[in-house]
């Protein structure tokens, strides 16, 4: 793995880029270049240091006719050497001068092979800023060439902090998810490879360093792979995780090897990215092309073995106009390159494909059509579902991976389907290693089912995967006018052990279907109220706030008592059962109205399904993934579900009714409490000040290296009153930290800025804790002097400071504040010590109580998932 010196160094040249080069991609551009600069010279070195001569940085003669006379002339780039260019007797603007003409200059230089020449095309230096040249200079000077397996991990972290291009569909494959990815695709060593759509080469990085590993003496059996390991950070994995010999490879099989590892990509950015990082593993001469795979057809007749990728999932705004060869006519990108890795497979061809959950299901006929292909064409063999939030932090687009191996895939009547749950990682934005990992047994999995259709015996799923992986009848598939490849669809009926017949939504209603209206939102007029996604609350209840009416009757959209609702689009999914007798509602456009046969289904009951984890499965399994999330109407009506007798429906819509009164009253409870302190004007009052210091939090910056501490910010100020310190994730901050700057029992502390105004202003209180505690930059400490006093302050500040706030305490245009000066002049009334003990006393009580609350609605919210989930059945 990268080491902490080389990780470090990068860092720093990131740091001191930024300020100049804000963009990430940018940053990459530049420190990519000098690197190469600067191994330029220490090959220069290496060749003299043996005898040679130097070739980069030299005098290059050449000659030219001129008025028919032959001419002697030369280039001088000696004076471009890099000794000359740090050198510390430079000026600083003659070094700024000097670099950024060499820059300029070097795709000119004829010493250069022409991999070096396409990396320095169009290269230039955007700042101008001596001091930041210098120092990055000196930064990229601690690093020396060679052909090491570190240098190569180097640039993969470099790329690994490049941020999503977003606006293409781009998103930067996870380590791991490549090196799975490789790993069940196999790559062999006489095989032809190829990514059509290569970025920074990650997955040819993969896919090479998986064929040293198989030809190495020194790989054994049970060395981990990236997607193997636990507790490692993201950024710290590298593919095969440490350095492979390759001594059985023999001279002929690393040339045949350098020349079948292929990559394209259109963006003349990724390419020199790539060219480096394939340089960087031992690639003397990369095949990466500047090359558009769906509009040109310069490379069309080729043809490769293995094709890994993770194409762009977005079309351009201005569209795509692909030229004719395509089986499949659209305009689509991720249609487009799904359908040419399937057209450029050879006959035993296989594949491993990221593409989005439209792919998978969606109804436009392209989609259709392209699943109708590799169904029936036999390409494809499984569809492995992954979890959204896996791409975090750049998007949290839901996916799934297309297995294609045509030899496979002519030797079964059946589809493999894999639900992968969780991959090692949380699915936040900061992507922590957690315990959770179902991909080492996906991949024994998705192994063994190889093995078996090679072997022509019957494969079952493992012990613990009958709910997550299942071999599907292609017949089932293709007897579905959708051609539907969704996990979930397969997964959910599969195998569950419900002892009521499964149905589908479509068959228990009267009529088609119907879309609501599209009329504007205008104010209230009494009579028609118009019913929008925002107005149905979590609950499927409509919220007694925002009432407003439709700016055109439409009596076609009029609800009857009955109807049901599902949001088609946002909160896609959420469901609304009409109860109401008396007035009028229209229900709007992201609204689709089913009208169920009450001889068949209540209702009701339909909706308490809803409230399940087997639905919400569902939805995240059949929702595009787009600008806008959605589900149409022919596929909700393909929801199946479990369909007990009516006498068996009623009783459960009525013991849900039952949890929900209970849950609606705690809830009240907890919506309208908050402790109360009478104030005895007999009190002295005592600006707080005089009772507290203060100290501003610590403003930081995230490292990567160094002791991780816990940090509270205004993320962990919710609505509780003591800090619950215990899940404040540990971080490692940049800046010095000093023990007065830790928290201690009994200090408050509060939000003194944020963009929400409601924030600004709340207090916590700090419990007993065990290690060092800071807080951020965005919060204020509050020291008592007598900290016996400080849950009465807690108590009074949770009670009162809203109040102190309204009076007119906060400021800023913005973003609402509070400072040290504004708190030290705060009039508090203060109680003696004794009538201070016998209202936190009685406060405490209420605490408890209301506390009692909060675990009554978790509990009642679990007997309602509970009793659904017997209708559904258990997994057997």
């Amino acid at each position: 793995m990268l080491d902490s010196t080389t990780k470090r160094r990068i860092d720093d040249c990131r740091d001191i880029l930024v300020g100049k080069v804000p963009d990430p991609k940018s940053q990459i551009d530049q420190i990519t270049v000098a690197l190469i600069y600067k191994f330029m010279h220490d090959m220069d070195q290496e060749a003299v240091e043996l005898g040679g001569t130097p070739t980069f940085f030299a005098t290059h003669r050449y000659k030219v006719v001129v008025n028919g006379r032959e001419e002697e002339r030369e280039l001088d780039y000696t004076k471009y050497a890099w000794p000359l260019l740090t050198d510390t007797k430079l000026g600083g603007e003659d070094r700024v001068k000097l670099y950024a003409e060499a820059l300029e200059k070097m795709p000119e230089n004829p010493g250069l092979p022409q991999l070096f020449r396409d990396i320095f095309k169009n290269t230039y230096l955007p700042y101008r800023d001596p001091a930041t040249l210098r120092e990055f200079l000196k930064r990229i000077d601690e690093f020396t060439y060679d052909h090491s397996e570190k240098l190569g991990d180097a640039f993969e972290y470099l790329l690994s902090i490049m941020g999503s291009q977003g606006d293409a569909g781009q998103f930067r494959t996870p380590r791991h998810l490549i090196d799975f990815m490789t790993a069940v695709i196999d790559p062999q060593k006489h095989e032809t490879i190829m990514d059509p759509a290569c970025g920074t080469a990650g997955f040819l990085i993969s896919a090479y360093k998986h064929i040293l590993r198989q030809n190495s003496s020194n790989h054994a059996a049970d060395d981990p792979l990236a997607f193997q390991l636990h507790g490692v950070k993201q950024e710290d994995l590298t593919v095969s995780a440490k350095k492979y010999a390759g001594d059985k490879l023999t001279p002929d099989d690393r040339k045949r090897l350098v020349r079948n590892i292929v990559g394209y990509d259109i963006d003349p950015g990724m390419v020199k990215l790539a060219l480096v990082n394939l340089y960087l593993h031992g690639f003397p001469e990369p095949h990466i092309f500047e090359y558009d795979t769906l509009t040109s057809t310069d490379r069309w007749e080729e043809r490769f073995d293995v094709v890994l990728a993770n194409p762009p999932f977005m079309s351009p705004k201005g569209g795509i106009k692909p030229h004719g060869k395509f089986g499949i006519p659209s305009t689509r990108s991720e249609v487009l390159f799904v359908d040419y890795i399937a057209e450029h497979l050879n006959p035993n061809g296989r594949a491993l494909i990221v593409v989005p959950e439209g792919i998978i299901f969606q109804s436009v006929n392209a989609y259709k059509a392209l699943r109708k292909k590799l169904v029936e064409e036999h390409y494809l063999v499984g569809v492995v579902s992954v979890p959204g939030g896996v791409f975090n932090p750049y998007s949290g687009v839901k996916t799934s991976l297309l297995w294609f191996d045509r030899a496979l895939a002519r030797k079964t009547d059946k589809l493999l389907f894999v639900k992968v749950e969780a991959d090692g990682f949380d699915l936040g934005a900061q992507r922590r290693p957690i315990a959770q990992n179902d991909l080492p047994e996906a991949f024994r999995l998705m192994a063994d089912y190889k093995r078996t259709l090679t072997e022509g015996v019957e494969w079952e799923a493992p012990k613990g995967w009958e709910a997550k992986a299942v071999a599907v009848d292609k017949e089932r598939i293709t007897g579905s006018p959708d051609y539907t490849l969704s996990a979930d669809r397969y997964l959910t009926t599969a195998h569950t052990a419900s002892e009521f017949p499964y149905v589908t939504l479509g068959e228990v209603t009267i009529g088609k279907p119907e879309y609501g209206s599209g009329a504007r939102k205008v104010d209230y007029d009494g009579e028609v109220r118009y019913v929008r996604i925002t107005d149905i609350d979590d609950d499927g209840r409509l919220k007694p706030s925002d009432i407003v009416s439709p700016s055109a009757i439409e009596p076609e959209c009029m609800l009857s008592k009955g109807d049901l609702l599902f949001a088609r689009s946002g909160s896609v999914g959420r469901a609304y059962v009409h109860t109401e007798d008396n007035g009028k509602f229209q229900y709007a456009g992201y609204l689709i109205r089913y009208r169920i046969d009450k001889t068949k289904a209540l209702p009701e009951y339909i909706f308490c399904l809803t409230r399940s984890s087997e639905y919400e499965a569902w939805i995240e399994s059949m929702k595009k993934s787009g600008t806008i999330s959605n589900i149409n109407a022919q596929e909700f009506a393909s929801l199946r579900i479990p369909l007990p007798p009516l006498a068996e429906q009623e009783a459960l819509v009525a013991e849900v009714a039952g949890y929900q009164k209970v849950i609606d009253g705690a809830r009240q409870v907890l919506a309208h409490y908050r402790p109360r302190i009478t104030i005895d004007p007999a009190w002295p009052v005592v600006a707080l000040g005089e009772l507290a210091d203060f100290r501003n939090g610590l403003n930081f910056t995230r490292k990567d290296t160094g002791e991780p501490v816990k940090v509270l910010g205004v993320a962990d100020f919710q609505d509780h009153m003591i800090a619950q310190v215990d899940i404040i994730p540990k971080i490692i901050v940049g800046s010095a930290l000093g023990g007065n700057q830790t928290l201690r029992e009994n200090d408050l502390v509060f939000v003194r800025s944020n963009g929400n105004k409601e924030l600004v202003g709340r207090s916590m209180l700090i419990p007993k804790h065990d290690e060092p505690l800071y807080h951020s930059g965005f919060t204020i400490r509050a020291r008592f002097n007598d900290p016996s006093m400080a849950l009465f302050m807690a108590y009074y500040f949770k009670a009162e400071m809203h109040d102190v706030l309204k009076g007119g305490l906060r400021s800023g245009a913005n973003i609402s504040n509070l400072s040290q000066e504004v708190l030290s002049v705060v009039k508090i009334p203060l109680p003696p010590l004794d009538a201070q003990q016998r209202i936190v006393a009685d406060l405490e009580e209420e605490r408890r109580l209301v506390e009692a609350n909060k675990a009554l609605v978790e509990r009642m919210e679990a007997k309602v998932r509970d009793r659904v989930a017997k209708v559904w059945g258990k997994p057997e």
